[in-house]
């Protein structure tokens, strides 16, 4: 009687699709090109695979590894898996094998949902693998050729008689694993529960103003937190409708505003930069966009600026988090933009945050340290490393590795990655602060500041650019423009110009992969 009370007083992730059918039915909830689907059908389609995950042997507690670009399927399957509590692994398809059997070794998934011209991949990780050979499910997108071993998920769509008992499902338990972006270390395996999700949702709808009204576009990786769940199974939970992109395409995207209506988009910065460099925003009718966010890393001011100027009718909100808060931890709201552009905003409806140093002591406002949270949105741990989980959960708090400071108005501002900061001289250089001062330069198109060795100054700071393409911009001229707006210590003493920067599919610069590129050259030349 104790666990049906429990059932009846919760709300599992579980229930949201079959939620959604009752009280949208006909309405369109997925669009994916030429395909639209009601949330009735949806429905339909998730008590099939839901059916077919069961028969196939999969059950509550074991793991499920996808991995696909964004198709109507991604969602489906991850709703279908939490319904026997199958812990869904949405995990990132550019990785290569050996990346890919890093994180099967860990996950030691029971089944694997992969799109077809991902299968080599798997089926080049999967041959190193020391336990048992997961099943193999391929989403047949692109019609390439695969071996045998994979079964056609088209099947996983038919009807089948397979009686599915009751599953006791708890929102305390594990219901996703999501991985880190791996762009500090190697990735780690955040869990997640139900609570955590429905409530992180929860924040979304009433912190970002979301509604059943909303039509967005879902164009940035479904396997990352932030476009699944502060955006994706949002509008499914509120009975919105999304349209799914493959992939960024700043044209398709400009378009689509326009002739779909769309009210809503969520964008990393770095595709708000490219979405300012199309061509085609000048082109079409934006009026229908009411909502705008960003977030991952903070959006230049210079930026922001502009998409405000450019677009005066839409609201813009920043959500700030990371993967361990479900994802978003504080918010900046649209009227905030006007004295707090610089700030992450506050703190969100169910998170608590502090400013803590290295022994634990919460700080005044004003000084600066590691930012900590409280949350029911926050992750349960991290799979298979105690030792993480116990650093991170240090003194009661969840610790982000972000710097960062609360102002005297309660808003909080992110200084920089600890792991980012670069350390010269004896002192910390915030390489987003030198970042801003190079944005404020024409003819910038992208920045990212990195730390590299230096037999002096330990580290010296370095400036790697991508420039518009006319502009007329040289070493020294960068050199200049920062000296006369950092101290002598804060500014670059090189830089580099390339015509791209290395990024996760998410938009996130792997400032990793910039230091070892520019290490090695400097070894080379030595």
């Amino acid at each position: 009687m104790i666990k049906d009370i429990q059932r009846a007083r919760q709300l599992h992730i579980a229930d949201i699709i079959g939620r959604s059918a009752k009280r949208h039915g006909d309405k369109i909830a997925l669009i994916d090109g030429e395909t639209k689907i009601s949330f009735k059908d949806l429905d339909r389609l998730v008590s099939k695979i839901t059916a077919h995950l069961y028969a196939a042997g999969l059950r509550k507690g074991d793991k499920l590894v996808l991995m696909s670009h964004n198709c109507w399927q991604f969602p489906a399957i991850l709703h279908a898996a939490a319904r026997l509590g199958v812990i869904g692994v949405p995990i990132n398809f550019m990785l290569n094998a050996n990346e890919v059997t890093y994180l099967l070794e860990h996950s030691q998934p029971k089944m694997i949902v992969a799109e077809d011209e991902l299968c080599h991949v798997i089926d080049e990780a999967t041959r190193k693998l020391t336990f048992p050979q997961p099943q193999k499910i391929v989403l047949n997108l692109n019609e390439i050729h695969v071996t045998s071993v994979w079964q056609n998920f088209e099947y996983f769509l038919k009807s089948i008689s397979v009686d599915v008992p009751e599953i006791e499902l708890n929102t305390n338990d594990p219901i996703r694993m999501m991985y880190t972006s791996g762009t500090e270390s190697l990735p780690k395996g955040v869990l997640l529960n139900s609570e955590s999700l429905i409530l992180q949702y929860t924040t979304c709808i009433i912190e970002g103003e979301m509604s059943a009204n909303d039509k967005e576009i879902h164009a940035f990786p479904l396997y990352h937190c932030a476009q699944l769940d502060a955006f994706l199974n949002v509008d499914l939970f509120l009975g919105a409708t999304s349209y799914i992109f493959r992939r960024f395409d700043p044209e398709l995207v400009l378009r689509t505003i326009a002739q779909e209506k769309i009210t809503k988009l969520f964008c990393p910065p770095t595709a708000w930069i490219a979405l300012l460099n199309s061509d085609v925003i000048s082109q079409v009718d934006l009026g229908s966009l009411a909502k705008a966010y960003y977030g991952a890393p903070t959006m230049p001011r210079t930026v922001i600026e502009q998409l405000r100027q450019l677009l005066p009718h839409i609201r813009f909100w920043q959500f700030y988090g990371q993967t361990e808060m479900a994802p978003v931890a504080s918010v900046l709201s649209p009227d905030d933009h006007e004295n707090f552009i610089e700030s992450v905003g506050k703190p969100a409806l169910h998170v608590q945050t502090e400013i803590m140093d290295e022994n634990g002591t919460i700080l005044p406002l004003g000084h600066i340290g590691e930012i900590v949270h409280r949350s029911c949105h926050l992750t349960l741990g991290y799979d298979q490393n105690i030792e993480k989980t116990n650093e991170s959960f240090s003194n009661g708090w969840f610790h982000s590795g972000d710097l960062g400071y609360f102002n005297e108005h309660g808003y909080l501002y992110v200084v920089d990655r600890i792991k980012d900061m670069v350390k010269t001289g004896g002192e910390n250089v915030s390489t987003r602060e030198v970042e801003e001062v190079i944005y404020t330069l024409e003819g910038i198109k992208e920045v990212a500041v990195i730390g590299l060795p230096h037999d002096h100054w330990i580290e010296e700071v370095v400036a790697v650019i991508i420039k518009h393409e006319h502009a007329e911009l040289d070493e020294n001229k960068i050199l200049q423009h920062c000296r006369t707006r950092l101290s002598s210590y804060k500014a670059p003493k090189k830089v580099f110009f390339r015509t791209e920067l290395p990024k996760n599919a998410s938009g996130k610069i792997l400032k990793r992969e910039l230091k070892n590129y520019y290490k090695n050259m400097q070894n080379a030349i030595a």
